[in-house]
């Protein structure tokens, strides 16, 4: 009995250590979904890509203003989906004070077909966006400014400073009944020469699609 408990004994320790190793070796061979990207304070990396229109929107393209409203989104996510008409009445109050909405979709159309730049060109045209939608074709921008979320707003100055990283509101399902607006408040404090409080909230949405 003694001798069985204790070969019982060394195969669990070799199970177990042979499973942590495997364990080990998954976890790091698991593709990074985001970079550490950016925060607030940071310069924003600067970008150049497509719009459903076919032309090639830049960052840099927004310093004659106040800066930009950045914001990660796409088609398919329902968080995303609830915010679309919000982008359009945010475009129409802040575009013409100087800060335009770039919205950039950063799923791969390979985990996601209905987020490819074909289906974003149709989603455009049946919402009427009036602002650019980007594709970011290889996904190479979302990590670089760290984004985990549709959707996933960062507020950039003229001088492509990041001011505030976060959610739109506080509410994705009911816009009626939103009781903190942060993108307009971090907007608001930054007209006013002042830095926006809060500067960060969580941003609530789908996680960003990759191909594994």
């Amino acid at each position: 009995m003694k001798r069985f408990s204790g070969m019982f004994l060394i195969v669990a320790l070799v199970a177990g250590v042979s499973y942590a190793f495997i364990s080990s070796a998954n976890l790091k061979a698991e593709p990074t979904t985001a970079a550490e990207g950016i925060e607030v304070g940071d310069q924003a990396p600067d970008f150049s890509l497509k719009n459903v229109d076919g032309k090639m929107v830049a960052l840099s393209d927004y310093k004659k203003g106040k800066g930009a409203i950045v914001v990660f989104t796409c088609n398919t996510c329902p968080y995303a989906v609830m915010y679309e008409d919000r982008l359009n009445a945010l475009q129409a109050k802040y575009a013409a004070k100087g800060w335009p909405i770039v919205a950039i979709n950063p799923n791969s159309p390979e985990a996601r077909p209905d987020d490819s730049f074909e289906k974003m060109q149709v989603r455009a045209k049946e919402k009427n966006f009036q602002f650019a939608y980007l594709f970011d074709d290889g996904q190479k921008i979302y990590p670089q400014f760290g984004a985990t979320r549709t959707p996933h707003v960062f507020l950039i100055d003229n001088t492509l400073k990041v001011r505030y990283i976060g959610a739109i509101d506080n509410n994705a399902q009911d816009a009626n009944a939103v009781t903190e607006t942060y993108l307009e408040d971090a907007i608001a404090a930054i007209d006013a020469g002042k830095n926006p409080e809060p500067a960060t909230t969580k941003a609530i949405g789908c996680s960003i699609k990759t191909v594994k």
